[in-house]
């Protein structure tokens, strides 16, 4: 897609891999009861809940961040030919929307400068890497990935005691050709574009904060997944590391950025995707913006 909007003099658009109905929302909030989702379903409808399947509909999607010195390519979705034996709907994907996204921003492979993945789960890696005569090489050759050290420390010991397939072929590929950058949580890109420490989904997931002042961004990653959790944000998610640090880091950074009125790019709420929050009983209600 080509859509996207400016921020002072940094472009932001998106690459979305999927945007659909994925998953059903009582299994992927563990907490969220089936009667507040009823009080809730009629605003959720048809955006962010699929009437049809009562699914929660999630987009999976790369931001992308233009400035006059650097193309910033923040998550890499799933990926193709990745072996996701947990995930039916991602294993073994060979789809081209990805790529055709990328092109249709007019960019290629070698026009990404850095990679940022606020962590390594399966949907955040994927595309870090492509297969190649049978080997995991960087998908972008030219770009430098920078990884939180921390994040990337704890993958590696939890893959040294059995296989994690997305840091497996996602992670690791990018470490053994030498493109990867591992940094602070809070370590700076640039002096208006640095990465915020937001842990609780995993143990050092990171934000990316871009801009400054009322030109601000920030790209969430996995802190939230729905506007669901904007309203309730002690509403955890299934895959949270830790599901109550998770709820107060979200809590913190929502309140922050209600109060700065922070633009919030999100990684998996549906289009547009991005928002400013307003108060909305004792949570927020994202505002789409144009």
């Amino acid at each position: 897609m080509t859509d996207g909007f400016m921020l002072g003099d940094i472009t932001i658009q998106r690459i979305i891999e999927e945007e659909t109905p994925l998953f059903d929302p009582l299994t992927f909030f563990p907490n969220l009861t089936p009667d507040l989702l009823e009080e809730n379903r009629a605003w959720l409808e048809p955006a962010a809940l699929d009437p049809a399947t009562g699914k929660l509909i999630l987009a999976i999607q790369s931001w992308v961040v233009r400035t006059k010195h650097h193309t910033i390519l923040v998550d890499t979705c799933v990926g193709n030919d990745k072996d996701r034996p947990n995930h039916a709907f991602w294993n073994q994907l060979r789809g081209d929307a990805y790529m055709r996204g990328l092109a249709a921003l007019g960019l290629s492979v070698d026009d990404i400068d850095i990679v940022m993945c606020t962590h390594m789960h399966v949907d955040h890696v994927g595309w870090n890497t492509r297969l190649v005569d049978g080997r995991w090489v960087p998908t972008f050759p030219r770009a430098r990935y920078v990884f939180s050290a921390q994040e990337f420390a704890y993958w590696n010991a939890e893959n040294a005691k059995a296989p994690v397939l997305p840091f497996v072929d996602s992670v690791l590929p990018i470490v053994g050709a030498g493109r990867a950058e591992m940094v602070a949580d809070d370590h700076a890109i640039t002096d208006t574009i640095r990465l915020e420490p937001t842990p609780g989904h995993s143990p050092h997931h990171v934000a990316l904060r871009v801009g400054s002042g009322d030109q601000e961004a920030l790209f969430t990653g996995d802190l939230i997944h729905s506007p669901l959790q904007a309203r309730y944000p002690e509403i955890t998610m299934r895959a949270d590391w830790d599901p109550t640090l998770a709820a107060k880091t979200r809590r913190r950074v929502l309140e922050c950025a209600c109060e700065a009125r922070t633009l919030l790019c999100f990684a998996h709420f549906p289009s547009p995707s991005h928002a400013r929050l307003s108060r909305w009983g004792n949570g927020f209600r994202a505002d789409t913006v144009g």
